[in-house]
Order: C-alpha cells, then structure tokens, then sequence
C-alpha cells in the first residue's frame, strides 16, 4: 500500500485544481530511479495513463500509481508536504530506507 499525508492530499488537490486536472481522470505517478548521492531516487509526476504493471492505490480520495518493480521499495511510504517556511515540499516518508541523504531525495535499503 502507498499512503499520502492531509498535506500532500491538499496540496495535490490545489495544484490539480489550478492546472485544470480532474482527480477522477489524473493521478499521482511515484517511482524509484538509480541515483542520488544514497543510491535511490525518488521521482513523482501528474500522469492520466495507465500501464500495464501499475499497482494503483488510494488513499484519501488521491490516487498513488507505481511500477511493480518501485513498489518493492515503496510498500508503505507516505506522501508527504511541508510548505512551511522551511519545508521540503514534497517529501517521501518511506520505513524501508534505512540511510537517507541530507536533502531527503535519495535512499538506500
């Protein structure tokens, strides 16, 4: 299961809503790449495609949608915003990683 924070699901909605997205037709796309200074990445986007190996979860009303192999290293994160003065911004909450960089967008298992 993938999650996602009140934050995130707010901030989601706004941006959707300001871009003109519907959130029946559009969705969340997470993933993991190789790279970063801990080994993973990860990468987020606004997508309304499906693919053949999507795992597609919901929660609070948002789609998650992943790649099976991402999955792997995603079961049970949160999607989650900070939009404060020193926030992050979007920022994964994953209980997998068990080394993360300094600005929280790499990992390692």
């Amino acid at each position: 299961m993938l999650f996602i924070s009140e934050g995130a699901k707010d901030r989601i909605l706004e941006i959707f809503q300001q871009d003109g997205k519907n959130i029946s037709e559009y969705f969340v796309r997470v993933a993991v790449k190789s790279g970063g200074c801990s080994g993973m990445t990860y990468d987020m986007t606004f997508d309304n495609e499906n693919k053949p190996a999507d795992q597609i979860f919901e929660d609070k009303g948002v789609k998650l949608v992943t790649d099976l192999t991402s999955f792997l290293f995603l079961c049970n994160t949160t999607l989650q915003f900070s939009g404060e003065l020193n926030g992050k911004g979007f920022y994964f909450e994953n209980p997998n990683a068990s080394r993360t960089c300094g600005c929280g967008e790499s990992f390692s298992l």
